[in-house]
């Protein structure tokens, strides 16, 4: 896909942003080495590197550290996510300045976990700065709880996940006492990404697959992740902390442009006013990744453009649902009707919200990194 495109496309174009993961550099150092893109990037690198020495008290450059390919650890979750947010921010700004493409005509966009805070500073309705100073204090206590927290994904290959028993067994296991665990992540009718403290999942899953009918799965993470999305952040009253500082963030008195799709309530709910309020319940309940592809989905959506180092999570999500898509359709003579339906919006609207999934294989995916470093500028 060509500028030309890009820019033609970004009315039925969707902003995906990514956050904090294993590897969060991507080809970080390649644009950052770039002729043309290398002065833009290391504009936000400095910046994101004086809030961090500001916040943290030591001194801290990110721009060396991107330059050496030095991937930040979770005990580093600070510098990490500020890495991330800058650099996306950074791509936006290259795309604007370089070619053209004013990625604020874009129809929606939104982001997993910490990728809705870069949604909301690429629309405009937060500052860089006020975005990594609000995580900041937080960050440590985020830090020490990933070290008796486990992670997981539960799923079934053939069913529906019976959300309501998941959802009950996950108050049986936090009633006992024995350490807390919780849905982080709603990532398909038939998946969910779980996360809990010392054996809780360990007895969730005796407990849950005895109770249910249906064969179930549940593959483990050997990875420390932070519980964000999850009720153990209330161990150290992480929600009422994170509420007082978002009161006194500067801002977030606009709405954003191109408007948020949240993955706190599914929707796109923000305004000129609610953005604390939102953000609030985005540290402790989970995040909504399917319901958010869904309605990309329902709203014609052509071409989701995604922003970041190795974006991950939410390609994967679609690369998914096209895949069984697809696999539905080679079976099924009715199958491959209702996706030539769903091509026409005007018909598509009489017929149920769900055959919008349909669409999924058509959608075009754009890894901006990729695209920005194939691109020949001097």
């Amino acid at each position: 896909m060509d500028t030309a495109q890009i820019n033609d496309r970004l009315p039925v174009s969707a902003l995906a942003f990514r956050g904090h993961d294993l590897s969060n550099l991507g080809r970080s150092q390649e644009l950052l080495a770039h002729p043309a893109y290398g002065p833009i990037v290391r504009v936000y690198l400095q910046q994101a590197s004086d809030v961090c020495a500001e916040l943290t008290g030591r001194e801290t450059d990110l721009i060396d550290q991107v330059r050496r390919a030095c991937e930040p650890t979770l005990d580093s979750y600070t510098e990490a996510n500020a890495i991330i947010l800058a650099m996306q921010m950074a791509e936006l700004r290259v795309l604007q300045q370089c070619f053209g493409i004013s990625y604020e005509s874009a129809s929606v966009s939104f982001g997993y976990s910490g990728g809705e805070f870069a949604a909301l500073v690429a629309g405009g309705a937060l500052e860089l700065d006020e975005a990594i100073k609000v995580s900041h204090p937080l960050a440590q206590d985020c830090v020490e709880l990933a070290a008796s927290v486990t992670s997981a994904v539960l799923f079934c290959r053939r069913n529906e996940l019976p959300l309501e028993q998941v959802r009950r067994h996950c108050v049986w296991i936090n009633q006992e006492g024995r350490g807390v665990m919780g849905i982080s992540a709603y990532l398909s009718p038939n998946s969910v990404l779980l996360a809990g403290q010392g054996d809780t999942l360990d007895r969730f899953e005796r407990r849950l697959f005895d109770a249910v009918p249906i064969r179930l799965l549940m593959r483990r993470s050997d990875n420390r992740w932070p519980p964000l999305h999850t009720p153990i952040t209330w161990d150290r009253n992480l929600p009422n902390r994170f509420g007082v500082l978002l009161h006194t963030m500067r801002g977030a008195l606009t709405a954003p442009k191109p408007r948020v799709l949240s993955l706190v309530t599914g929707e796109c709910s923000y305004n000129d006013y609610n953005t604390r309020e939102i953000l609030q319940r985005w540290i402790d309940q989970p995040q909504r990744l399917w319901d958010a592809v869904e309605k990309t989905l329902s709203m014609g959506i052509q071409t989701v453009i995604h922003l970041g180092a190795q974006p991950n999570i939410v390609r994967a999500t679609f690369k998914r649902l096209t895949d069984n898509v697809e696999a539905q359709k080679s079976k099924s003579i009715g199958m491959r009707a209702l996706a030539g339906i769903a091509r026409h919006p005007w018909l598509k609207n009489l017929l149920p919200a769900r055959t919008a999934l349909l669409r999924a294989p058509q959608i075009q995916h754009v890894m901006i990194e990729d695209w920005l470093l194939d691109q020949n500028v001097n």
